[in-house]
């Protein structure tokens, strides 16, 4: 969608945020009302929900394995409190192809996750945690109290102007979110609505059964990846208490209560599952810049398809790009290494095809070439790579043609 027109979609429902500043904030949650029924505001902004999210669906940004999106829904439908769950509630993950480590919910209970937290998450309880806290910000209405309060204009507002900028640090998928995602996705919610939601959502995994030891642990890799990527805080914490504060305050909490609690894990289900995004989003990493994250979920994947040529490929054009000390050399050997499994696969030909010349190499460059066209003779570049070939002919030619 043009940048004009997210705008001019966005901007009444704003408006409307300010002229509803006074309104009632205090509501109780689904879970202490008899049913769920909605406040007129409460009912425009589902409507308006329902609106972005098909938006974002139809955006090509949804990640299409159905394995893994049921999967992660079965774990959704787990937490769900059975009294909710006899009152209608419904909640619905799907999962968007970004590698920032990120998170969102809309008030209608439609939950989106990123590959790129998915991709650093060790096992279903740490899955479990992160779908509870944003179940919690449904149950609990955070999404409508935040747009009633006059205190959050400004911040919503912010979270607006950033998703209509789509070269933001959100990428493309900034310039999809209308006022109700980015709100989630961005601006976050007050401290105590974060807090509710890592309190909610903490019982949620434990009366499921999961081990609740393993919800600091989620945060904790989000604190890693700030400091991999020298950032600020992801958006999915963004708002306060910073990570730090997260991490001590699941720490408390657990220690005051649950400290000797343990429940499932289900290590091995979870990394089944997730082992084929792992390869996909460190692609998505890569063209972000993300090195170490790339490296990372590349060097996993690999633990579970030590003969994939695919992520050798990968791995090679990691170092390609990255250009440190001997990058060049182990770029070649991962290129050498994907041919080695799959003789087949055309864009390691191109690749050192293309090193081979630049170092003036050309028969290695020519032989590489030629394979890459004869693999993929549909390629978009295919003239390109015959314009090489014919300047190497040339040279070889005493510069005749």
């Amino acid at each position: 969608m043009p940048l004009k027109r997210v705008k001019t979609s966005i901007l009444p429902l704003c408006a409307a945020v300010v002229l509803a500043g006074c309104a009632n904030t205090d509501l109780p949650s689904f879970k202490e009302t008899e049913q769920l029924q909605l406040q007129e505001d409460e009912q425009r902004l589902w409507n308006r929900s329902k609106e972005e999210q098909y938006r974002l669906n139809s955006s090509g940004y949804l990640y299409q394995n159905a394995e893994l999106t049921a999967y992660v829904n079965r774990v959704a439908q787990n937490l769900v409190p059975q009294d909710l769950a006899s009152k209608g509630f419904k909640v619905e993950i799907k999962v968007l192809k970004n590698p920032q480590l990120n998170a969102f919910a809309y008030p209608n209970g439609v939950i989106y996750l990123h590959t790129g937290i998915l991709a650093k998450m060790e096992n279903e309880a740490q899955l479990a945690a992160l779908i509870g806290h944003e179940m919690t910000h449904v149950t609990h209405r955070h999404t409508i109290e935040n747009f009633r309060g006059v205190k959050n204009t400004t911040a919503i507002l912010s979270a607006v102007e950033l998703a209509t900028f789509p070269l933001g640090a959100y990428g493309g998928l900034a310039s999809i979110l209308g006022s109700v995602g980015a709100m989630a996705a961005i601006s976050g919610y007050s401290q105590e609505a974060e807090r509710e939601a890592d309190r909610e959502g903490l019982l949620l995994m434990i009366n499921a059964g999961y081990d609740p030891h393993e919800a600091p642990r989620l945060f904790e890799h989000l604190q890693r990846d700030v400091k991999e990527q020298k950032k600020q805080e992801p958006y999915f914490f963004g708002s306060h208490p910073r990570l730090q504060d997260r991490i001590d305050n699941y720490k408390r909490f657990l220690a005051d209560r649950y400290a000797d609690a343990s429940g499932m894990k289900n290590s091995d289900v979870f990394m089944t599952r997730m082992t084929p995004l792992l390869l996909e989003n460190a692609a998505l990493d890569l063209a972000m810049g993300r090195f170490q994250s790339a490296q990372s979920g590349i060097e996993t994947y690999l633990q579970q398809n030590r003969q994939d040529a695919q992520a050798y490929y990968w791995l090679g054009e990691l170092y390609r790009q990255r250009k440190a000390q001997g990058d060049l050399e182990k770029a070649i050997t991962q290129y050498h290494k994907a041919v080695s499994y799959d003789a087949q696969l055309p864009e390691p030909y191109k690749a050192l095809g293309l090193i081979y010349y630049k170092r003036h190499s050309y028969a290695q460059a020519r032989t590489n070439l030629e394979k890459y066209i004869q693999l993929a003779p549909e390629a978009g570049d295919r003239n390109y790579m015959e314009q090489y070939i014919d300047i190497m002919d040339s040279q070889a030619n005493g510069g005749r043609p």
